[in-house]
């Protein structure tokens, strides 16, 4: 248990030293693309080690893409690492990890870019606009998004609690969730074209997969579901036999299929704009090309959005304090890595589970 425990790092710095240690060890193929930010005092990049030949089939894991989830996504990454010291990576297959997706979010404990950006909305396929916001997101707007910084009177219990009832909560967290173009400094923000992240993905990411037809591609999240437990979201619709592949593969109860407009209360996610995996599976729509959001629980919905708001009151309208801006920020990385022994043990394990069902998978198709 300590030893899977001790992947999780306590900063951005510490954990990609650990990454790129660990992949170095390994005699990796290393890349790294720095991010240029202002508004940091680290070094940031974007790091990407990969393992075995670029025309094998290949497992992508990718983390951070909500910066502050890189806590949970870099400790599966290096958790895979320091076990490939004693038990070596399958022969016949390539490994591509991506390290840190967001690393400003990631190391300012932040789910947002250095521009307030969501890169899983940011990520539009051509020629699809940077527009558009839900209606109902227009409503929400000044609850969710305040124009003050945190603290003093605040009805955002009463008045979420109100929406709630007037909307349904899954309609509400629907239109929160599903992304919005026009409010630069609101939560779950796409942006107003490719951020850098995201342009650096889309310039280098053959590279990273190599000659293979064969793709499985994880992208580690946190914060949707019951605490401790997970489901692996499709981003686009698939077709029965892609749908047997995915569920025969890693269990039907642990499949999500892509949501639609239906607003079901058991879903875990919502159908939202601009995803990073619908982009990947669109470029390499001449590839068997499998996308899915590993998603790990934490806490309620409700808990989770807001901490979200509290910080982004913080981060645009200052805190009062250093030590409001610590319990602020201290609440929103609970909300996505939680503190607790057995939830970081239990999905740890469980994440290293689903990666040895891809890579049976993908075994068998070789």
């Amino acid at each position: 248990m300590n030893e899977l425990q001790s992947c999780f790092s306590p900063t951005y710095s510490d954990a990609r030293k650990r990454f790129l240690n660990a992949a170095g060890a390994l005699d990796a193929t290393i890349t790294s693309y720095a991010i240029d930010s202002q508004r940091s005092p680290s070094s940031l990049a974007i790091d990407v080690a990969t393992l075995g030949p670029d025309d094998a089939p290949a497992l992508v894991l990718t983390s951070a893409v909500h910066g502050i989830e890189g806590f949970f996504g870099s400790a599966v990454q290096l958790a895979l690492l320091e076990r490939f010291t004693s038990s070596p990576p399958i022969e016949g297959l390539r490994y591509v990890l991506v390290h840190g997706i967001n690393p400003f979010g990631f190391d300012q404990l932040r789910r947002f870019t250095e521009d307030n950006v969501d890169l899983n909305r940011n990520f539009k396929t051509p020629p699809d606009p940077y527009r558009g916001v839900h209606s109902a997101y227009r409503q929400l707007d000044s609850l969710i998004n305040p124009l003050s910084p945190p603290g003093g009177i605040d009805l955002f219990v009463p008045k979420a609690l109100w929406y709630r009832w007037r909307l349904t909560p899954t309609a509400v967290q629907h239109a929160i969730s599903c992304g919005q173009f026009e409010y630069p400094q609101g939560l779950f923000y796409g942006g107003s074209g490719p951020a850098e992240s995201a342009q650096i993905v889309q310039r280098h990411c053959d590279q990273w997969i190599g000659k293979t037809d064969t793709i499985v591609h994880l992208d580690l999240h946190t914060a949707l579901g019951p605490f401790a437990t997970y489901k692996l979201l499709l981003c686009d619709a698939t077709d029965a036999d892609a749908l047997d592949w995915y569920e025969t593969t890693f269990g039907a109860d642990s499949i999500e299929p892509a949501a639609g407009s239906d607003l079901d209360a058991d879903r875990v996610a919502f159908e939202i704009l601009g995803q990073f995996g619908s982009w990947m599976q669109h470029h390499f729509h001449d590839r068997d090309y499998r996308f899915m959001v590993a998603e790990f629980g934490t806490y309620s919905p409700f808990r989770v959005l807001k901490a979200l708001r509290a910080e982004n009151r913080g981060y645009h309208y200052g805190y009062k304090s250093d030590s409001q801006k610590q319990a602020i920020q201290g609440e929103l990385l609970e909300c996505f890595c939680p503190r607790s022994p057995q939830w970081r043990q239990q999905v740890l394990a469980s994440a290293l589970d689903v990666i040895d069902q891809a890579t049976t998978a993908l075994e068998a198709d070789r």
